[in-house]
């Protein structure tokens, strides 16, 4: 009696261990098939379209379920939230969409497939002579014999249903069907997978579509030619770091045949330093020609505080009312936007192209370089603080006077802080070496500043908007 116990008590431990084996054999196999659709995922996402990834993410579907049944063929339909099928693989290769379309049709409504649709269970059909839930379909170029339909589920809904098809009738186990419905979870993280790939795909190419415009519209607030007065040169570069930028410059007429000159850097990066480049580059340019420039005698106190220049010139009272644009760019930003905290470095310079006389406010930005044929020959530093911070601070305003042949260099600070591809910087003192070459023309100043940056940040990621503005008196005898 003991010794029939401990047989009968053998006999049981061994099929719980040959049952473990069995899961555990389950657990591996599906395992590995999550690995390989994932696998599949990334690598395709990488590389392809959405369509390409949802085709190839399919086929992989298939590829494993019939390796893991040793099923002969089979079929996958892919549903969206609202129930419909949105994409497909179909046994009958070859189909054209109306074909595709009236198969499907009758296999969900009469088929293994439209049972295991409404049962949300798997269907496994040993014989499919003796099952009324399988149904052939007109001139079907193959024969079945037995079929494992599997529902793709994600909680509550549907993702999809997977058909496996085989020749010989019993081919399909109990044990295929207990290891497809464990790789059925794994298949549905595969396709959910692959619809948040879409969703991401489509809001990354929307945003993409949206940056293109914003950039295009950023384009058009630049000036897209320079104006260049007669006997002077003025000449441009504008590298953003990313899809939009927070620098700008503008050269523009004002009345009386003076020249606006403005290079400023908006603090911060990305699109909303773009939207307030694009207001501060409006406010200056309005406020500044909002004043007709002519003779005055009513010159704000605080702005002429310090100034080395007689208040009462009528040339240069003129060129200081186009100045007050800082003034009121500054009150507006502060006191409108203050939540935002955003400001702007600005340097801005009205000229007068008949004296050479470039009379501004450098508003904490980056000291603009004058520059004659034996060197430096002055930096126009600051005359105030970053314009938009605080209401009512003081601006100073400078006077220099050019003489022909003479360049003045502005730049934003992504000059000497851009970055090599070991971090460190271009530096000031780089570019003030660099320019202390000759230059025959503007132009030609920018594009040996802009071959140096290129070369030292080389196949780094560019740190910064990369700005600069240049302005040359062209001496009488180069006319």
């Amino acid at each position: 009696m003991v010794q029939n116990q401990s047989t009968e008590q053998l006999h049981q431990e061994l099929e719980s261990l040959r049952y473990e084996v069995n899961e555990l054999k389950t657990a591996q196999a599906a395992y590995h098939a999550q690995s390989e659709l994932l696998e599949n995922l990334v690598a395709m996402a990488r590389s392809s379209s959405e369509k390409e990834v949802l085709t190839a993410t399919l086929k992989n579907t298939m590829a494993v379920s019939t390796r893991l049944t040793g099923a002969e063929r089979g079929s996958l339909f892919i549903y969206n939230s609202s129930g419909a099928v949105v994409a497909s693989i179909l046994t009958r290769e070859g189909a054209t969409p109306e074909e595709s379309t009236r198969l499907i049709g009758v296999v969900l409504k009469d088929g293994l497939a439209g049972w295991v649709s409404r049962h949300r269970e798997i269907g496994l059909i040993y014989d499919t002579k003796n099952d009324n839930r399988w149904v052939d379909l007109p001139n079907q170029p193959y024969q079945v014999g037995s079929a494992l339909a599997v529902p793709i589920l994600r909680g509550e809904r549907l993702l999809g249903i997977i058909t496996l098809l085989h020749s010989r009738s019993k081919h399909f186990t109990d044990e295929h069907a207990h290891l497809m419905e464990v790789t059925a979870d794994q298949i549905a993280l595969a396709l959910e997978n692959v619809q948040l790939y879409t969703k991401l795909d489509t809001t990354k190419k929307a945003l993409e579509n949206e940056l293109e415009k914003g950039k295009q519209i950023q384009q058009d607030f630049l000036p897209e030619r320079l104006i260049q007065p007669e006997g002077w040169e003025i000449a441009a570069c504008f590298s953003p770091a990313r899809d939009v930028a927070g620098d700008f410059y503008d050269a523009f007429e004002l009345p009386g045949g003076y020249v606006g000159l403005v290079i400023a850097d908006v603090c911060d990066k990305g699109v909303g330093a773009a939207l307030f480049m694009a207001l501060f580059r409006s406010l200056i340019r309005i406020f500044s020609g909002q004043i007709q420039l002519q003779e005055s005698d009513v010159i704000n106190s605080a702005l002429m505080e310090n100034c080395p220049i007689n208040p009462h010139k009528p040339d240069y009272s003129a060129e200081v009312d186009a100045l007050k644009a800082v003034f009121l760019t500054n009150n507006y930003i502060a006191k409108i936007h203050c939540q935002l905290s955003m400001f702007a470095t600005m340097f801005f310079g009205v000229l007068n192209p008949k004296t050479g006389v470039l009379t501004y406010i450098n508003g904490g930005h980056e000291f603009p370089i004058v520059i004659n044929s034996e060197g430096i020959k002055q930096r126009l530093s600051k005359t105030g603080p970053a314009v938009g911070m605080m209401e009512n601070v003081k601006f100073k305003v400078e006077q220099v006077q050019l003489e022909p042949g003479d360049i003045v260099l502005a730049y934003t600070d992504g000059v000497p802080e851009a970055h090599s591809p070991t971090g460190k910087f271009f530096t000031e003192k780089s570019l003030l070496s660099l320019v202390e070459k000759s230059a025959n023309s503007a132009t030609d100043l920018l594009n040996m500043v802009e071959e140096s940056l290129r070369n030292h940040i080389g196949d780094a990621t560019q740190f910064d908007d990369i700005t600069m503005l240049a302005v040359r008196w062209i001496a009488s005898s180069e006319r």
